[in-house]
């Protein structure tokens, strides 16, 4: 049960971003530029960096959209799972393992990113950029889980629904939405 008036049937941020469409614009607008716009890191990867921040979080909703997106970048369902269960023996490069270290580390306080953590990811490729950009994904991940269940949102388990919303994340990025309906809550 929502902790506040929440538009009735629109699931995890949906609501949120239905009930106050002024804050919506810009938070879809930074999700749309950090994983759907070109950028040297694939939009799998990152949506990889969503996701594992997103399971860190205990964040379902976010957690299962993203993870749905970044399944279908990838065409490999398991290769999400595996890196929400451990990324270091996941199935994915050095260069992505030592990003997912340093958002891990900005998932539980950002001061726990040290100088030998940027220099093991630059070591294996990343770029400034790269750097920048997990960075900033695992912040605004961490404040859009925090939004997700902050506000109590309804967050259902049909995992169709966030193949659904997967693909169009995938497909059309973050400035439509991908839920525009109310949908059954029972």
């Amino acid at each position: 049960m929502p902790h506040i008036a929440l538009p009735e049937g629109m699931p995890g941020i949906s609501a949120g971003f239905t009930y106050r469409p002024e804050t919506a614009k810009p938070m879809r607008e930074l999700a749309h530029v950090l994983l759907h716009n070109a950028n040297s890191l694939t939009p799998g990867e990152r949506e990889l960096i969503a996701t594992y921040v997103s399971s860190q979080n205990d964040c379902h909703f976010c957690q299962s959209s993203h993870g749905a997106a970044a399944a279908c970048h990838l065409g490999d369902a398991s290769v999400v799972e595996k890196v929400k269960a451990d990324f270091l023996s996941a199935p994915v490069s050095g260069k992505l393992k030592a990003l997912l270290n340093i958002a891990g580390k900005v998932q539980k306080d950002g001061k726990l990113v040290t100088a030998a953590d940027v220099d093991a990811a630059r070591k294996l490729g990343a770029t400034d950029l790269e750097i920048h950009d997990t960075v900033l994904i695992a912040a605004a991940f961490s404040m859009y889980n925090r939004y997700v269940d902050g506000l109590g949102t309804w967050q259902p388990r049909d995992p169709d629904m966030y193949a659904q919303m997967g693909h169009h994340l995938a497909a059309e990025g973050y400035i439509a939405p991908s839920i525009r309906q109310p949908l059954q809550t029972a």
